[in-house]
């Protein structure tokens, strides 16, 4: 990135556009109409209740839900999405999904990592057998990556033997091996023991001081306050306010999302 400065919101290239996507489960609306756009060095927090929504745009972001309505644009290429029974679509092309999908690192709740393989193994995985990378290359990447997100030291040993926090890290480094444009997390800390948490927010706050594009679901409102230069709030299937953290946090238009931003005292 030029000058390695992070850039203010739509500076850089376009990354990833979504325009009045809609998803519905059955007769459930999950998503009623939401549009997001990322470009370069952006990290865009979603944030809102569960059942609002975020997770479901992210999902939509990489096609693991396919959307009832709406477009999907990739560095610039649109999803070509076709007619399905029942109202829905499908994806018309699996040589683009699979391309697209190569240019998103998607990071889950649950860590995701092959059992019967040790952490280096998961991390060469989708090198190696998806994008054909030679094995010796794909090692020595693998091991610059365990050793960015502090786990180079466990490259051998298998995810059963990991706390919770490592075993997100090797997730991370994992979706990074394929060198993806854009790095999604859905609710990455989620199923962390509260002590754990700060370790994983760390690698991520180092990806963002990199420039790289984000886009993150997150309960953690002082990571996203902190960390993002663009936060939307879902409320009920919409995106109910967004902007920047300050104006987000600090002065919110919308009651619900003042609701939901302002400090609580119970806990």
């Amino acid at each position: 990135m030029p000058g390695g400065m992070k850039p203010e919101m739509s500076q850089g290239a376009e990354m990833v556009r979504l325009e009045d996507v809609r998803k519905n489960f059955g007769l459930l609306e999950v998503l009623k109409g939401v549009s997001l756009t990322a470009h370069e060095g952006d990290v865009i927090a979603l944030i809102g209740a569960s059942g609002s929504g975020k997770s479901t745009m992210l999902r939509c972001t990489n096609l693991l839900e396919v959307p009832n309505a709406g477009r999907i644009i990739i560095s610039g290429e649109e999803v070509k999405l076709k007619p399905a029974p029942n109202g829905t679509r499908a994806v018309a092309d699996q040589h683009q999904l699979q391309r697209m999908r190569s240019r998103l690192g998607m990071v889950f709740q649950s860590f995701n990592l092959w059992a019967h393989r040790t952490v280096l193994e998961n991390v060469i995985e989708a090198p190696v057998h998806v994008l054909h990378e030679p094995k010796a290359e794909a090692i020595e990447r693998a091991e610059a990556l365990l050793n960015k997100v502090g786990l180079y030291a466990k490259k051998d040993v298998y995810p059963a033997f990991l706390s919770g926090g490592q075993q997100q890290r090797a997730a991370i480094a994992r979706a990074l091996a394929i060198r993806p444009s854009v790095m999604l997390f859905d609710e990455p800390t989620s199923a962390l023991d509260p002590e754990l948490v700060g370790e994983v927010l760390k690698v991520i706050r180092d990806l963002a001081a990199e420039g790289r594009t984000m886009i993150v679901v997150t309960h953690e409102m002082a990571f996203a306050r902190d960390v993002a230069n663009h936060v939307m709030f879902l409320h009920n299937g919409i995106v109910d306010e967004e902007g920047t953290p300050s104006k987000v946090f600090g002065a919110p238009e919308s009651e619900r999302c003042r609701q939901f931003v302002k400090p609580r005292d119970h806990h």
